[in-house]
């Protein structure tokens, strides 16, 4: 039987876009047709804070991200210990408090 070989994807990435953009607070929103991913950088003590990166993408690749940064974080953990993170109660997100 003849194996059907996928087409290798070659991926580039500029200058600019390989140096990154820090983020410390995203908001996610979605419809019925995509998610939409705001990468968000906020000053300690700033009023005002200002989206870096907006990501749209469709709920199966939205899925699939979220696969992959579970697995990405278990790999981490298993080499670095656990993360130490502070999740937002529901009252919390209601009242605007951001940590």
């Amino acid at each position: 039987m003849e194996e059907t070989k996928k087409p290798e994807v070659q991926i580039e990435i500029d200058d600019v876009t390989a140096q990154g953009t820090y983020s410390n607070l995203a908001m996610i929103a979605h419809s019925d047709n995509e998610f939409i991913l705001d990468f968000i950088f906020i000053q300690p003590q700033a009023p005002r804070a200002k989206v870096r990166s907006r990501i749209i993408t469709s709920p199966s690749h939205a899925k699939r991200f979220l696969a992959a940064l579970k697995d990405n974080i278990s790999k981490y953990e298993a080499k670095f210990g656990e993360i130490k993170a502070v999740i937002q109660t529901e009252e919390e997100k209601k009242i605007g408090f951001y940590h």
